[in-house]
């Protein structure tokens, strides 16, 4: 059998079908026949059951990813939620509360009062001074007899030289009954000397001259030295840092934190 040119065949497969003839493999509707495209002996026939043996695997493939998109969707959200919830355990388990001592240091509120707040301070802080300014004279307003203010001496020397004979002066003022008094000018004035000590001691009726001698004395320098070094052991590394029942709050927080803290300690919320 004589093979024909490769041009020529390609020519004549490119003509295209005069109008009233219908294309080799195409029946009169212009579907394409199978049978008819398999007459001319170069089409790859399909028999019928051939086609359920390929088709069958690819249904059964098909059906369970299917399935598994269906089941993971329904499981999906009590696995997130069942989640959630540990991580919220978690969090609980997560808070550690320190046993700081009050030792001998002043105090604002009865003894019995459900929550105590201890405060590592220092009067030439500015942050200490933002959160008096903004925080514990409102706490005070809001929360009255149900919160026990301590004041611990945290002085930072370094950077700020009046700092310890600042809590040296509050100090002696404690002795006459004037801490928080004394304490409430030292913050909302910002300055400092030994002028303004006595100045402060006069203005709120004291023993002007015992408490000159108190402060010369030195009285309560160990007593300052002594709080600074039982913070620095415990932990604490800047100021004001605070223990509100045993919960550590680092930094002049706004009055939310602390009302969010003292709020779920009153409810019994926190482990």
């Amino acid at each position: 059998m004589t093979e024909k040119p490769l041009k020529k065949n390609i020519e004549e497969s490119e003509k295209p079908a005069q109008e009233g003839e219908a294309m080799p493999a195409e029946d009169e509707r212009g579907w394409f026949n199978f049978s008819r495209a398999a007459a001319d002996g170069n089409t790859l026939v399909f028999k019928r059951s051939h086609l359920y043996t390929v088709l069958l695997p690819l249904a059964f493939v098909l059906g369970l990813g299917i399935g598994f998109l269906l089941w993971g969707r329904q499981t999906s959200a009590p696995a997130r939620q069942q989640a959630a919830a540990q991580q919220g355990e978690e969090q609980q388990q997560a808070v550690k509360r320190y046993d700081v001592p009050i030792d001998d240091d002043p105090t604002l509120g009865p003894a019995n009062a459900p929550i105590t707040i201890i405060e590592f301070s220092y009067f030439e802080c500015p942050y200490c001074r933002q959160w008096h300014n903004q925080v514990f004279l409102k706490l005070r307003q809001e929360y009255g007899d149900r919160i026990r203010f301590v004041f611990r001496d945290f002085p930072l020397s370094s950077i700020h030289p009046n700092a310890t004979p600042a809590a040296e002066a509050a100090n002696c003022a404690n002795e006459q009954g004037a801490f928080w008094q004394f304490h409430d000018l030292l913050f909302s004035g910002g300055d400092f000397s030994d002028e303004i000590y006595t100045e402060y001691a006069t203005e709120l009726g004291l023993n002007v001259q015992k408490f000159q001698e108190c402060y010369a004395s030195g009285r309560y320098s160990q007593e300052v030295i002594d709080d600074y070094q039982y913070a620095s052991q415990l932990g604490v590394r800047s100021t004001p840092t605070f223990f509100v029942n045993g919960i550590p709050v680092v930094g002049a927080q706004p009055y939310d934190v602390f009302k969010q803290v003292i709020e779920q300690e009153l409810a019994g919320e926190i482990p």
